[in-house]
């Protein structure tokens, strides 16, 4: 069964990834989700020769397996065009719907311009929300994994001024319980979980907030009592210490920004978005749309490839 790609900003270099991936003699079997005149000129912009396979399910080098969705407007390499965010849309909502009917075993999605989206008057906060909705998803969680590290988020694409509404008691017992159950479901047997705190040193014993007071520690509390294993609420400024960190399996951050740039900086190019909570498995890159490198080849396939790997690991622990 193939894995879909969907490559995401056209602009960007998610058609870069498609095309120099299908020079590799061995590769994973991926249905691309796009439209192959795209993929055609970026090849030619990157001196590559490719073969389109539209609606196949496997390929060889210098072939790629295309599900033929149409841009609305012609692509420049480089250069965003809202005009054609309804065609980045489309391919997600395609590609979704062969996920939930099995057709395809798991998504991997390329990046996506959240800005270019929202001037064509769509309101886009970004694949985790969205693949949700799609999915009629209550409730998911932005996890992030590199090698020693995994991070997941209490809250993902929001201001900084909306965060402290959004760390409710439900919300975050529900966001514990789906990292819980999927660690659990990767094969790790009693998953110990970090909680950071929201405020500066955790709160300072309420001098510098009470979230941690009033909602974090007793839910910490509440869920050890059920046979979780939580530690915390772990000031964040020191979570990420390696003495910390041994013996963790993920780290829950409160928000985007408190967690992602340790990971990031950690294993940038190595790294991999996981969406928990889905009835399907789906990875990401860990990149944006590199708009300045599309179209050069001067790019690296490492999160591309992780993300493909990721997919492997959790199937094998999902079917055994």
């Amino acid at each position: 069964m193939s894995i879909a790609f969907t490559p995401g900003e056209p602009a960007g270099i998610g058609p870069d990834l498609a095309v120099i991936y299908a020079q590799k003699k061995i590769k994973k079997n991926l249905l691309v989700f796009t439209d192959p005149d795209l993929l055609l000129a970026r090849a030619k912009k990157l001196n590559l020769s490719i073969k389109i396979k539209e609606n196949s399910t496997t390929s060889t080098s210098g072939e790629i397996c295309v599900f033929p969705i149409k841009t609305q407007t012609k692509t420049e390499v480089g250069l965003l065009n809202p005009d054609n965010a309804q065609f980045v849309l489309n391919t997600l909502d395609i590609a979704t719907q062969h996920c939930l009917d099995n057709s395809c075993s798991a998504l991997v999605t390329g990046p996506v311009h959240k800005g270019i989206i929202n001037q064509s008057g769509v309101d886009f906060t970004g694949h985790t929300e969205y693949l949700a909705n799609l999915s009629n998803t209550d409730k998911t969680v932005m996890m992030l994994a590199t090698e020693g590290l995994r991070v997941a988020l209490a809250t993902t694409h929001l201001p900084l001024s909306e965060v402290p509404k959004h760390i409710q008691t439900d919300s975050l017992k529900e966001t514990i319980t789906i990292i819980h159950h999927s660690l659990l479901s990767m094969g790790i047997n009693q998953p110990n979980i970090v909680v950071c705190g929201l405020n500066p040193h955790a709160g300072e014993g309420g001098y510098l907030g009470r979230e941690e007071i009033e909602i974090i520690n007793p839910l910490i509390s509440q869920l050890n009592n059920e046979g979780y294993h939580l530690s915390g609420a772990v000031p964040a400024d020191t979570a990420f210490t390696p003495d910390a960190l041994q013996g963790v399996d993920c780290v829950l951050a409160m928000y985007h920004d408190q967690g992602l740039p340790v990971l990031k900086s950690l294993g940038f190019k190595k790294s991999v978005n996981v969406t928990l909570g889905l009835p399907f498995i789906r990875t990401s890159v860990d990149h944006g749309t590199a708009l300045d490198l599309a179209g050069t080849g001067s790019i690296s396939l490492g999160s591309f490839e992780t993300a493909l790997n990721y997919i492997q690991t959790l199937t094998t622990h999902a079917t055994s």
